[in-house]
């Protein structure tokens, strides 16, 4: 039995790098949204329990966002190795057929479906203490 890798074009793995470079740089600006949200509420509140919960909110975005850096290098990685692939091998090379990124995308979704969780989470309780 033989294992098939998933092909694509140049111009479908560039098209999917520039379009997570722009939904991580959406991400990162709502982040720092979010962020600026969270200390409007920590500087009006002095709960205990709330500032634990904010607390824990600040290093769930901290950590949010080291991921988002991770995959904003490893698109960009990615994105250089190409574009030195194309400038060595100008011939055709938009008619070759490459692996997939498919680790790449995965860890993309994987990101996207883990960040609207921490959103969600964050504005649920963001509304018991406007």
């Amino acid at each position: 039995m033989s294992i098939h890798t998933a092909t694509k074009r140049i111009s479908d793995l560039h098209f999917e790098n520039q379009l997570w470079l722009k939904e991580m740089g959406f991400y990162e600006m709502e982040q720092k949204n979010l962020e600026a949200r969270l200390q409007e509420v920590v500087a009006k509140n002095s709960d205990h329990d709330m500032l634990a919960k904010a607390e824990s909110f600040q290093n769930k975005f901290i950590r949010q966002h080291v991921v988002t850096r991770e995959i904003i290098h490893s698109v960009k990685e990615h994105e250089n190795w190409l574009a030195a692939y194309a400038e060595k091998n100008p011939v055709a090379v938009d008619k070759m057929e490459f692996a997939d990124h498919a680790i790449l995308r995965d860890r993309v979704e994987t990101y996207k479906r883990l960040y609207a969780e921490l959103r969600a989470e964050f504005l649920k309780w963001l509304i018991n203490w406007i």
